[in-house]
């Protein structure tokens, strides 16, 4: 039985019938097309690890960014093609960034003073949140509750451990006062009673030193996290616009976490009473309804002094009251 249809041409015609302007490129074209497209342009930007890194992955998924961490790889995964991610110990971010091996990276103003970096950097901007609280964090000296220290010039002559090192030696020179500093590598607190006179450690809210029963005395530095760039890379239109976005994104999402919106009805005639005994409403949205002398009226307030508004919202004649969180606020 002879062939159903037509033999097919050669694999050489249907090649050679594209090439010129058809829809069959061939394979060295093909190759020479995707080998003189330049790379897309990616921004290396370095995030904390560590104590710090829930809380700052927190703040990048409310600003639009989903950073997934993989116990295998310190670059995690990020919904973004312009970014690779490098989660780093914050203790370097400062430094790395000022060697130009991170285009921009978030840490703790602490850190960039230490490392001796803060006129090698950037800064972009602040932002004030840390592991647990959004109170910025604190150097402090501190000393058992017993002990007879009770200013810096007490600590002539002693011993004091900490972390960071140099900032604690920079701040005894400042008040005149010569004293050993030495490194601890960690759990600070136990030491103070039978290895140290003193030491300076970073708290939030004091807690973890007063079960410890120790007794602040001074503060050396209160520290938030700023976002620094390479000075290099900052001058870039393109690295510097991408950072620009960041940093105004991250800092609506942070604004955003202490702020409710509320929405309300309320009769037209009642409105500027309401407006003039309520100062947190001093710019609010106001539109007309479909019912007439009615209006709707939309504001941003700090969520705290929410449970104290509503029953007054309601005592103007407020109907239809609306409270909602928000993801971003943007000034």
């Amino acid at each position: 039985m002879g062939p159903v249809g037509r033999p097919g041409r050669r694999f050489e015609e249907i090649r050679d019938a594209g090439t010129a302007d058809g829809p069959f490129p061939t394979m060295s074209k093909t190759k020479a097309a995707a080998s003189s497209a330049a790379p897309a342009p990616r921004l290396k930007l370095g995030l904390p690890k560590g104590s710090l890194q829930e809380a700052t992955l927190e703040k990048f998924a409310k600003a639009g960014w989903n950073i997934s961490v993989s116990s295998r790889s310190y670059e995690p995964y990020v919904d973004d093609p312009e970014l690779q991610i490098r989660l780093i110990r914050a203790q370097e971010i400062g430094r790395y960034v000022a060697l130009g091996y991170l285009d921009a990276g978030l840490t703790g103003v602490d850190w960039i003073h230490e490392n001796g970096v803060a006129g090698e950097v950037h800064e972009v901007g602040e932002f004030v949140f840390s592991k647990a609280t959004r109170q910025p964090t604190r150097w402090v000296l501190a000393v058992p509750e017993e002990s007879d220290i009770r200013t810096v010039k007490d600590l002539q002559g002693k011993r004091i451990a900490t972390e960071v090192v140099g900032m604690t030696r920079r701040w005894l020179r400042k008040h005149g006062v010569k004293a050993e500093v030495e490194f601890s590598w960690g759990a600070t607190e136990v030491k103070a009673r039978e290895l140290v006179d003193a030491i300076v450690d970073v708290t939030e809210t004091g807690s973890s030193l007063r079960a410890n029963k120790l007794r602040i005395v001074d503060t050396l530095l209160v520290s938030t996290p700023r976002l620094v760039a390479n000075k290099a890379a900052w001058k870039d239109p393109w690295i510097r616009s991408k950072i620009e976005t960041i940093a105004l994104l991250l800092k609506g999402a942070i604004e955003a976490e202490i702020k409710v919106g509320l929405k309300m009805n309320i009769r037209e005639k009642d409105l500027p009473n309401l407006l003039q005994s309520l100062p947190s409403l001093r710019n609010p949205t106001v539109s007309g309804l479909s019912q007439s002398g009615w209006v709707a009226v939309e504001t941003i307030i700090d969520e705290p002094v929410v449970r104290e508004l509503i029953p007054r919202l309601k005592a103007f004649g407020a109907e239809g009251i609306i409270e909602y969180p928000l993801n971003k606020v943007v000034y």
